[in-house]
Order: structure tokens, then C-alpha cells, then sequence
């Protein structure tokens, strides 16, 4: 019993810090977009973003499926101390991740002038080749931070995860800052942008050989010779549990990604074949990417807490509990739906301020403002694979996340002829909508049950609504006293962090008051001994 405290404190002390590292990247990797963005102008910051998914497409391999089921594994193979079937594991998935990094990387630095034609920009090739050596260090992370977690220290990958992103960060600032002041073309500042994805990965691997050489473990991955022969049927089995579980959790990690990816694809050449002028799309599709900063950091507010509490959904899942695994699950959609709500709807209501305060302008709000509801759908679609993961569920989402490419790829067809940079916003939303009605199909059929009341339902409409008008009418007002000072980005920067305040504890304050969450379930949450007093006085025992 001891024992089985102790691996729980364990893995929960695990999580909390993977946790961390997973927030403070997604941070500074949505945050440096906006000095980004202020040195190098909307052209610039189309051309960086035109090339990101396929940078996006690496970490995900390097931090996600793989490092999961490698640690999965070699978790497996320890507890039945079979030390040399451990390396076996760890050297096969070396192999197949470097043959698997090296096809990545060729095909990038192969297909580069093509896929930079598709996008009716030759230009980009160059930034193509740059991205694609990531796919060449790749492979060496993913083992070590498998290896690491499946010893249950997570230590190494955090601080690898946080080291490459402040790397790649300063990198992407300082070369950008640079070539700018130098006054070289738009796209050689680009190339020296992504060339950031590479320090930070060469620094990611160094952090996490560092402590294979002071603890002095480097020797895990060298099995003996002639192994892979007398093992042929374990090399299969690893083989195949990269592809079907590894493969599969890292697409399901990749929706976003392939939604940028299908807008840098075509929506440029619609814009150019719709009769704009090559410099006025560039122009049009860099205001339109100022949404990925503001999404991601929404989302990352969104899904913290949600997805803190899905090993709660394991647990319960494996002691047998159907009734509690329902509750378990009720709840982190809630959460998700009450963040995603709260934080789309503030966002749409006060983007005009706030694209002044980040972007020096307004230009695109209307857009921007749309896709801030890309928010509350990635929050909760992350949410639910999630859940379907921690109940074993690999392969449907990974299948829904892959064809939100086609789909997004020929809404964007459809819409942006009609409407616009506006179409581009509303084929995402569309997709997204899709995306959510699939999974969450599948999640009632899985829990056979309804997974929303509609009590709940209509208190996160009315805390909306209410926050909304309050929002307007406080940007109304301020706006007079903006205008009379003429403060500009100061006023607007002013109007943007107070109205965020006033809306958030508004919003949460209604929330509370209706009784969304009981006492039980706040709780389980950060601060939860202080929100509970927000309850209503017959809710609190």
C-alpha cells in the first residue's frame, strides 16, 4: 500500500512538472510572435508563418506520441527487469525514428521549390530547406525524453522543453532584429527566424545528453550485438507500437497545425487569384496570422486546468468506477467549455484595443475577432482527445484530426472567394465545429450517457452574454478618454489589461455564483479553498 503511495505521488509530482514546461513553452512560443511581428511588419510575419507548421509538425513528434509510448515501454520493461530488452526498446525506436526523421527531412529539402510553388511564393523554398534539418534532430530528443520519463524523471525533458523554446526564441529575436537592421530582404530575415528552430533543438539534445554524461547512463541505448536477430518478434512488436500508438498520438496533437497549414497553402493564391496584388495579400494574410499568438495563448489558458485533471480520468478508469468516470469526464468539459467560453468571448469583445496594444494597429480586428472563438473549440477538442486517450482511445482522433485538412483546405476554396480574409476565419470555425460534433459523438456512445446539462449549458450563455455587454460598454466609455488624451497603443494597451480584469472576474463570479462546479470538484482545482466562498450560501456545506 506504501508502495503504490509513493509511485502515485510520483507520477502526480511527474505530471505537475511536465505541466509546467508544457505551459511555460507554449507561452514563449506565443508570446515572442508579437515583438516578432513589431520588427519585421505584417510581410515578414506572413513569411515566417507560411513555413511554422512544418516546424509545429517537429516538436509535436519530438515532445508528444513518441516520447510517450517510448516511456510507456521502457516503464514495462524495468518492472520486469529485463535490462537488456530495455535497450533492445530503446535502440530499435532510435533506429526507426532516425530513418523515419531522415524521409521527413527529404522530403521537405526534396519538395521544397513544389511545396513553395503550391503556395504561389518560389521564395519560401529556401525557408523549407531551413525547417527541414529539425526533422534530422528530432529523433535523438524523442528517445531521450522517452528514456527519461519511463524512469519516471521528468526533470531532463522539462528543462530541455523550456531550454529549446528560450533558445529558439532569442535566436528567432536577435537574427530578426539583426537582418533588419542590416536591411536585408524580408525572406532572408525569415530564413534567419527559422534558423532558431535548429539552435533550439541542437540545444534541446545537448540539455538532455548533459545528463546522460554526468549520470553517466549513455550505455542505455547500446545493446549487444546480434540482438535484433535473436529478438526479431520484440523489434516488430516496438515497431509497431510507435507506428499505431506513437504515430497516431502525434497527429491527434497536430489539429492546429494542419489548419495553419492548409491557410498556407492556398489562402495567399486565392487571395492573389481573386485579383489582389501580391504585396496587398502578403500584407492581408500577415494580419490574418496575428490570430495564431492570440489563439495559442488563449487555448493554453483554456486547457491548463482541464487537462491537469485527465489522470484523474485514467485512474478512475482502471479501478472500475463507470459512474465516477463519467463524473470525472463531465467535469473537464466543463472546465474546458468554461475557460474556452470566458476567454473567446472577452477576447472577441475588446480585439480591437488589444490588436492595437500587441500589433501598433486595429487592421484585421473584425477577423481576428472571429477566429478568437478558435479558442473555445480547441480548448475543448484538446480536452476531449485527452480523455480518449487516457481510456486507450488512439486511432478515431487521430483520424478526425487528419481530415480537418481536407476539409479546412476546401472550405478555405469555397468561402475566401466569397467573403475575403473573413472566409478564411469562418472555414476554420466550420472545421472546428465538425471536429468537436465527431468527438463528441463518439465520447457519448463511449460513456452512454449525456455529457452536458443543460443547466450548465445556459449559465456559461448567460455569463457570456452579461460579460459581452459589459466589455462594450466599458470600451465605449474608455474609448472617449483615450481619444480626448490621445494616448493611442498606451490607451489601448490600458483599456485592453483592465478590461480583461473586469471581464474575467465577472465571468467567473456568475459561473460560481449558479452553482457550475460543486464544492467537491473546486477543490481539486488551484486556489480552490478561495473559490469555493464564491458559491452560493446553500451550496457550501
Amino acid at each position: 500500500m506504501q508502495k503504490s503511495s509513493i509511485q502515485s505521488n510520483t507520477f502526480f509530482k511527474g505530471a505537475f512538472i511536465l505541466t509546467i514546461a508544457a505551459i511555460l513553452t507554449k507561452v514563449l512560443s506565443a508570446f515572442y510572435r508579437i515583438p516578432f511581428q513589431n520588427i519585421v511588419g505584417d510581410i515578414g510575419f506572413y513569411i515566417y508563418q507560411q513555413v511554422y507548421p512544418f516546424y509545429g509538425m517537429a516538436m509535436v513528434l519530438a515532445t508528444t506520441g513518441f516520447p510517450v509510448v517510448i516511456s510507456k515501454l521502457y516503464a514495462e520493461q524495468r518492472e520486469k527487469g529485463e535490462a537488456e530488452k530495455s535497450r533492445l526498446l530503446l535502440f530499435v525506436s532510435f533506429l526507426f525514428l532516425q530513418v523515419f526523421g531522415v524521409i521527413c527531412f527529404l522530403a521537405l529539402y526534396v519538395g521544397a521549390e513544389g511545396i513553395a510553388r503550391w503556395m504561389n511564393d518560389p521564395q519560401l523554398a529556401i525557408l523549407i530547406r531551413v525547417v527541414s534539418i529539425v526533422f534530422l534532430t528530432f529523433p535523438m530528443v524523442s528517445l531521450l525524453r522517452g528514456y527519461y520519463q519511463g524512469r519516471g524523471d521528468m526533470v531532463p525533458t522539462a528543462l530541455s522543453q523550456v531550454g529549446e523554446q528560450t533558445i529558439r526564441v532569442l535566436t528567432i529575436l536577435f537574427l530578426s532584429y539583426l537582418f533588419i537592421e542590416k536591411g536585408y530582404s524580408l525572406y532572408l530575415v525569415g530564413g534567419g527566424a527559422m534558423f532558431g528552430s535548429i539552435t533550439g533543438s541542437i540545444i534541446s539534445g545537448l540539455i538532455l545528453f548533459m545528463f546522460l554524461l554526468v549520470r553517466k547512463e549513455w550505455k542505455v541505448i547500446m545493446p549487444s550485438r546480434g540482438i535484433l536477430q535473436s529478438y526479431a518478434v520484440e523489434v516488430k512488436e516496438i515497431i509497431k507500437a510507435l507506428i499505431f500508438q506513437g504515430l497516431m498520438i502525434c497527429i491527434s496533437g497536430m489539429l492546429m497545425i494542419f489548419i495553419q497549414l492548409a491557410d498556407s497553402l492556398n489562402l495567399y493564391s486565392l487571395l492573389v487569384a481573386d485579383g489582389m496584388g501580391p504585396d496587398l495579400a502578403k500584407t492581408v494574410k500577415g494580419i490574418f496570422d496575428r490570430g495564431q499568438p492570440l489563439i495559442q495563448l488563449g487555448t493554453v489558458a483554456a486547457t491548463s486546468m482541464s487537462l491537469a485533471l485527465v489522470p484523474l480520468i485514467s485512474r478512475t478508469r482502471l479501478a472500475a468506477k463507470p459512474e465516477e468516470l463519467r463524473d470525472k469526464i463531465q467535469l473537464v468539459l466543463k472546465v474546458s467549455i468554461v475557460v474556452g467560453s470566458g476567454a473567446a468571448a472577452g477576447l472577441w469583445a475588446i480585439m480591437e484595443p488589444t490588436n492595437t496594444m500587441l500589433f501598433e494597429n486595429e487592421s484585421g480586428s473584425s477577423v481576428l475577432g472571429v477566429l478568437s472563438f478558435v479558442i473555445l473549440f480547441t480548448s475543448i477538442i484538446s480536452t476531449v482527445i485527452a480523455v480518449m486517450q487516457g481510456m486507450g482511445i488512439l486511432v478515431f482522433p487521430a483520424f478526425v484530426v487528419i481530415a480537418a485538412f481536407p476539409v479546412k483546405y476546401f472550405l478555405n476554396v469555397l468561402l475566401i472567394p466569397l467573403c475575403g480574409i473573413m472566409g478564411a476565419a469562418i472555414s476554420s470555425l466550420l472545421t472546428l465545429g465538425l471536429v468537436v460534433s465527431l468527438l463528441f459523438m463518439r465520447l457519448r456512445k463511449m460513456t452512454n450517457g449525456s455529457l452536458l446539462p443543460f443547466g450548465f449549458i445556459r449559465t456559461v450563455l448567460t455569463a457570456t452574454v452579461v460579460m459581452v455587454l459589459v466589455l462594450k460598454g466599458y470600451l465605449y466609455i474608455t474609448d472617449v478618454a483615450v481619444t480626448f488624451l490621445g494616448l493611442d497603443r498606451l490607451g489601448a494597451a490600458l483599456q485592453s489589461l483592465s478590461a480583461v480584469t473586469i471581464g474575467g472576474l465577472l465571468f467567473l463570479y456568475i459561473v460560481l455564483r449558479d452553482s457550475v462546479f460543486r464544492e467537491e470538484e473546486l477543490a481539486l482545482f488551484p486556489l480552490g479553498s478561495k473559490l469555493i466562498h464564491l458559491l452560493a450560501r446553500k451550496e457550501r456545506s
